[in-house]
């Protein structure tokens, strides 16, 4: 059956990754259906040429954001959508999707419009131990309309990102930023793991353009080690597709983790506030989650992070690089 489907996830790069396992699932089950996919500005080029969704439509948030939500709604409104399905739990997409037209409206129970859709759905974050991941959340958003079984988020980068980023010799990536202070394992912590892998290894620093301060500390800190900076030279895409033959992907709970999980990459997390019962963590094939073996009775302290330590001590960022080297090798 021929439908025509919105998703809206207007939140943070790793998000949409995440949400793109929507669009892998229904195109499965409605193989001629129509996907079209909004979120917001800065992240439309994670979804540039995907093969599964016809229109990206961009939401600007940072100028003239009420305009640019009416406008979006004229937008929406023409495209007569069969189902809108809103992954996000704030005002604005809640707006966006109970007066969008469409014959069927979904989202979670959490937004605060959510008595206008036609269906709501229980969000749970649990801080146990649940295996309860962010795409299964997300997937009870269309159970209905599919079944059960979830399918997992997916990134297509075009052959011209993988041969703009294709290495003749093995190498590792690794991204060691984060928005959050308390989501990012200590820049000594990087160094140290560096400084473990054999010299002759060729390791890639990603990240955002932001991001090079630190990159530059680290690579001056190994000397002795083939350490390249790509930070700020890579799309989204590219990046993923880097990531993708890599011998080892080591990240933070941040996006790049997320990257892993849509190009079935090798990954080993670092997670320090958080902790993956979130729902949060790696789903590849060759999967390593890492934390500290401390018990503490502050983590996690927050969903996603904070600016300091609300203690002062950052004890959670204290996981041992022996147990990362001799697991990985």
């Amino acid at each position: 059956m021929a439908m025509k489907f919105l998703i809206i996830q207007t939140a943070f790069i790793g998000d949409v990754v995440l949400a793109t396992s929507l669009v892998e699932k229904l195109k499965e089950d409605y193989p001629d259906s129509s996907i079209d996919f909004l979120l917001r500005k800065g992240n439309e080029t994670l979804l540039t040429d995907h093969p599964l969704i016809g229109k990206v439509i961009v939401f600007d948030k940072k100028k003239g954001k009420y305009k640019n939500l009416f406008n979006l709604l004229s937008t929406i409104r023409k495209e007569k959508y069969d189902y809108v399905i809103n992954v996000q739990r704030f005002f604005a997409s809640g707006f966006l999707t109970a007066c969008s037209g469409a014959k069927h409206t979904i989202g979670f129970n959490k937004n605060p419009l959510s008595f206008l859709f036609s269906q709501s759905v229980p969000h749970l974050i649990s801080a146990g131990d649940t295996d309860q991941h962010e795409v299964k959340r997300n997937h009870a958003l269309i159970e209905t309309l599919t079944d059960a079984s979830y399918a997992k988020p997916k990134l297509y980068p075009s052959p011209n990102d993988f041969q703009k980023v294709k290495q003749a010799d093995a190498y590792s990536c690794i991204a060691p930023a984060s928005v959050w202070f308390t989501k990012q394992w200590p820049t000594s912590k990087w160094i140290a793991l560096i400084r473990r892998q054999p010299q002759h290894s060729k390791i890639f620093l990603l990240g955002a353009k932001g991001d090079i301060p630190l990159c530059e500390e680290i690579k001056e800190a190994c000397p002795d080690q083939n350490v390249q900076i790509l930070a700020g030279q890579l799309s989204f895409l590219e990046s993923a597709a880097l990531m993708k033959n890599a011998l080892m992907n080591f990240v933070n709970d941040s996006a790049p983790l997320h990257f892993a999980t849509a190009m079935n990459a090798p990954v080993a997390a670092m997670f320090c506030s958080t902790v993956p019962a979130f729902g949060f963590g790696p789903l590849s094939d060759a999967s390593y989650v890492f934390e500290t073996s401390e018990k503490l009775d502050c983590r996690p302290c927050g969903l996603h992070g904070y600016k300091a330590c609300p203690k002062g001590h950052f004890k959670c960022a204290d996981i041992d690089i022996d147990a990362v080297v001799s697991r990985i090798g």
